[in-house]
């Protein structure tokens, strides 16, 4: 196999130095950041592309030798929300290819992230005649599954436009073998076309240790039962949940000293505002509220904690439980998408069939009333998500472009 020397990453919606917990910064945003920087560690040149978060912004960063952050000015973040980027994707495009040919710049593969992404992938892939690899990260029809009262279906341009990545990208990198079986049950999608990578973890900052200097500087005793969330105020992310579990936690056990963080800010059309459901949940006082802060300061948090609850209601793997789980914490997740590729049930965590604040408080109080299980799921978090370094998700990854490249030209010659 020839060794692949140049790609290209779109992640036209979002940059992926983004700070993960507020806007459209999540975990997608860590995944193109790190599997880059060690695409570029085994040898390759990695252009990311993506628009600009602010005008201010130099055109081309160079994170380190080896990688560029092309700032495509069509929509700046700060200006165009996501919900418009649709209608500017062809001035994204334009921009991108007038960057391309300014530089001389040629690709052996294509990797988009999000629909958004793969739309411009799809284009490129037919005029560069290289194979595009998408990665789908979340999927409207997976979403629209779980839809809530009152809530609205992902547009029907979403839909149309991962079915067409779908059928014809060179290849698709699924998360997990449950988001492979809906790219096939869902959109049809070829099976032999579909590698399963798992996400990574950046095991360097996220690793047990220091919790007594991380409880005393978050402001949380030793004889406090620390729970915290940490992610998008959305309802989609669950925080709503967490708070309702816990006001039947404090009413099973009066005697419990609970503290919750909630470590993010609000976004999308279903964000939310916590202090009227804190109060209302009789959870005044006891619910700190923080913001999105960077990696190094969110492992700290975790190691702060003494169970990460993760209530979402679709997650396509969840990198915030794997982190946790890193750092040598239990973690409670709800049980769907890619959770339970993430949490082991009963040894690192506990998986919560439903969204129903009875089984929820059911899960986090078996966790505080059993203080040597929660060490041991800790413990045995910490072994599991060490299986999960960046170095292999990039090395499994770079098999599925060499795949990609190898049938494309076949195909090519055949015809």
């Amino acid at each position: 196999m020839r060794p692949l020397r140049r790609i290209a990453v779109l992640s036209l919606h979002t940059s992926p130095l983004a700070v993960p917990g507020g806007g459209d910064a999540g975990g997608m945003n860590v995944y193109v950041r790190f599997l880059s920087r060690e695409l570029v560690a085994m040898g390759a040149e990695v252009d990311v592309f993506t628009r600009m978060t602010s005008r201010d912004l130099e055109p081309v960063e160079y994170p380190r030798p080896g990688a560029r952050l092309v700032h495509l000015p069509g929509a700046p973040s700060d200006e165009v929300p996501k919900e418009e980027l649709p209608s500017r994707l062809p001035e994204l495009e334009r921009q991108l290819r007038l960057f391309a040919a300014s530089d001389g710049s040629r690709y052996d593969v294509i990797h988009s992230h999000y629909w958004l992404s793969g739309r411009v992938g799809l284009a490129l892939q037919q005029d560069w005649r290289v194979p595009l690899v998408h990665s789908m990260h979340t999927m409207a029809k997976v979403k629209n599954q779980h839809l809530l009262p009152g809530e609205a279906p992902e547009p029907r341009i979403r839909v149309q436009g991962e079915q067409q990545i779908a059928a014809g990208c060179a290849r698709l990198i699924a998360n997990t073998r449950t988001e492979a079986t809906e790219l096939t049950d869902l959109y049809g999608a070829a099976p032999g076309k579909i590698d399963v990578v798992p996400p990574g973890v950046d095991l360097t900052t996220f690793h047990p240790g220091g919790r007594s200097s991380a409880r005393r500087t978050a402001g949380i005793g030793e004889d406090e039962f620390h729970i915290l969330f940490a992610g998008r105020i959305q309802v989609l992310k669950g925080p709503q949940i967490l708070l309702a579990a816990a006001e039947l936690l404090r009413q099973a056990h009066p005697e419990m000293k609970l503290r919750i963080s909630i470590v993010g800010e609000p976004s999308g059309a279903t964000r939310l505002d916590l202090a009227p459901l804190i109060h209302r949940h009789g959870l005044a006082g006891r619910v700190k509220l923080a913001p999105p802060v960077p990696a190094g300061q969110l492992a700290a948090w975790f190691r702060s904690a003494d169970v990460v609850a993760v209530p979402s209601y679709s997650e396509s793997f969840g990198l915030v439980a794997l982190e946790a789980q890193a750092c040598g914490i239990p973690v409670v997740a709800t049980n769907v998408g890619g959770l339970p590729s993430a949490v082991s049930h009963g040894a690192t965590g506990l998986l919560v069939d439903g969204h129903g604040a009875q089984d929820w408080a059911a899960a986090l109080a078996e966790l505080y009333e059993y203080p040597q299980f929660r060490r041991r799921l800790g413990a045995n978090a910490a072994i599991h998500a060490a299986a999960f370094g960046w170095e292999q998700t990039a090395a499994l990854t770079a098999h599925s472009y060499q795949h990609a490249v190898d049938h494309f030209r076949a195909g090519r010659q055949i015809a």
